[in-house]
């Protein structure tokens, strides 16, 4: 006999639910190793002087959340530069 359109449904909808528990899982403990390892790692690599471009690219952020941490951390960060206009195609 074959399953009812409900019965279908349901086992679909607890494919979707377990799979998203799992993705949770895995997005909360991501958060726990930028926080508990990464970040610390990265901070500790600032202060004996390496090179923030490499620091950013091994963890795997973006600047703006490696001077977050930086500056936290009380390590001078140089100011951020005030953006240029830009200029549109064909204009002098």
């Amino acid at each position: 006999m074959e399953k009812i359109k409900e019965e279908q449904q349901a086992a679909a909808l607890r494919a979707v639910a377990d799979a998203g528990a799992q993705r949770a899982a895995l997005l909360a403990e991501a958060e726990r190793i930028l926080n508990e390892e990464i970040q610390p790692a990265a901070v500790n690599a600032a202060r004996l002087g390496a090179g923030r471009t490499r620091i950013r690219e091994l963890a795997g952020v973006g600047p703006a959340m490696l001077y977050r941490w930086l500056e936290q951390a009380g390590i001078p960060v140089r100011p951020k530069r005030p953006s240029t206009p830009r200029r549109h195609k064909g204009t002098k």
